[in-house]
C-alpha cells in the first residue's frame, strides 16, 4: 500500500508539461542594434517575460526570405516559460530579397541570396548579438537590463537559420574549423537541418559539444538549395555530441516549423506536427538551459514519444 507521504509527494509534485503556458503577459519589442564595426544593421524583435529577474536567453534566426516577425508563437510561447526570445533579422537573405525584385525575377532573387557570403554576414549577426546582449544586460535603463542571464542562451533557427545556428554552435567549415563557434552558447535547435555544402557531414559535425536537437520530416524538402528529406538525415548521425535528439515528422513539410496553419498550395497541415515542435523544443532548453532534470526525464522517456503519432520518429543519441 502505498503510505500517505508518498500519497503527499504525488499531490504536491506537478507532472512536467512542456505545453503548459501560465496567463502572464509578456513584452514585446522591436529594436534595431548597429554593428558599427561592420556598418550594418541588425534588426531585432524581443519577447520578455512579465517579471525582471534574469532569465535564460533564446536567440532565433529566420529563414531564407523571412524576417525578425517569423513565428510569433515559438517566440511567444517561449517568452511565457521564461526565457527571453531575441528575433534576429538578416539583411540581405530576408524578407527584403523577395519584396524589391519584380515578381518574375524574385526565386532568381532568393537562389542568388543563398549565398556563402550571406551565411558569414548572418554568423557575424549572431556574434554582434551575443555581444551585445551582454553589454545591454549591465545597462539599467535598457529594457534588457538586468533581466537576462549571459551564461545560459540556447540559439535556434529554421532552414537557413538552422545553417547558421549550426555555424555558431560547433560546424565546422573547410578551411575554417569550428572558428565562428561561440562559446556562450550553450545548446542548439535546428528546424530543417542541411548537411555541409562542402565535405562530409562527420568532418562537419563531429567537433559539435553542446545538445543539439534537429527537427525534420518526410517531406522537408526546400525548391532552392536542393536540399532533399534524406540529405536533412545525414545530419543527426555525424554529431559529436552524444547529447543530441532528432525528431522526424512523417509527411512534415519544410513549412512544418512555422505558426502558420496553411502552406501555399499544401492546404490545411497536421495540427500536431506544431505542438510537437512546441513541446519538444520547450522541454530542450529547460533541460540544457536551466538544467531542470524533470525535462530531462520527459525527453528521455515516455513524455515525448507519449505525444507522437504513428509513423513520427524521435531519435535520442548514445
Amino acid at each position: 500500500m502505498m503510505t500517505s507521504l508518498a500519497i503527499l509527494l504525488l499531490v504536491q509534485t506537478p507532472r512536467y508539461d512542456p505545453l503548459y503556458v501560465s496567463s502572464k503577459k509578456i513584452e514585446t519589442v522591436l529594436e534595431t542594434w548597429t554593428d558599427q564595426a561592420r556598418g550594418r544593421d541588425v534588426p531585432v524583435r524581443l519577447g520578455l517575460p512579465s517579471d525582471k529577474e534574469p532569465h535564460p536567453v533564446v536567440i532565433f534566426s529566420h529563414g531564407l526570405g523571412g524576417s525578425r516577425m517569423n513565428n510569433t508563437t515559438l517566440l511567444e510561447h517561449w517568452a511565457r516559460r521564461g526565457y527571453v526570445a531575441v528575433w534576429i533579422q538578416h539583411l540581405g537573405s530576408d524578407e527584403g530579397v523577395w519584396r524589391t525584385a519584380p515578381r518574375r525575377d524574385a526565386m532568381q532573387a532568393m537562389q542568388k541570396a543563398a549565398s556563402g557570403q550571406n551565411l558569414q554576414l548572418r554568423l557575424a549577426d549572431v556574434a554582434f548579438v551575443v555581444s551585445e546582449l551582454k553589454t545591454r544586460s549591465d545597462q539599467k535603463d535598457h529594457v534588457l537590463g538586468l533581466r537576462i542571464d549571459t551564461e545560459k542562451i540556447g540559439m535556434s533557427g529554421h532552414s537557413f537559420g538552422a545553417v547558421t545556428t549550426q555555424g555558431v554552435s560547433g560546424q565546422s567549415f573547410p578551411g575554417v574549423g569550428a572558428r565562428f563557434t561561440l562559446p556562450e552558447i550553450k545548446a542548439a535547435v535546428m528546424f530543417s537541418p542541411s548537411p555541409p555544402a562542402v565535405g562530409d557531414p562527420a568532418t562537419a559535425f563531429g567537433s559539435v559539444r553542446i545538445p543539439w536537437l534537429l527537427m525534420t520530416g518526410t517531406k522537408d524538402e526546400s525548391p532552392i538549395g536542393n536540399k532533399s528529406p534524406e540529405d536533412r538525415l545525414r545530419v543527426f548521425p555525424a554529431v559529436g555530441t552524444t547529447e543530441k535528439y532528432q525528431l522526424v515528422l512523417k509527411d512534415g513539410t519544410h513549412g512544418a516549423f512555422n505558426d502558420r496553419s496553411r502552406e501555399r498550395g499544401a492546404g490545411s497541415r497536421n495540427p500536431n506536427h506544431f505542438r510537437l515542435t512546441l513541446a519538444l523544443s520547450t522541454a530542450f532548453w529547460d533541460a540544457y538551459l536551466k538544467g531542470d532534470s524533470k525535462a530531462v526525464e520527459w525527453l528521455k522517456g515516455d513524455g515525448a514519444r507519449s505525444l507522437l503519432e504513428p509513423g513520427d520518429l524521435w531519435e535520442i543519441g548514445r
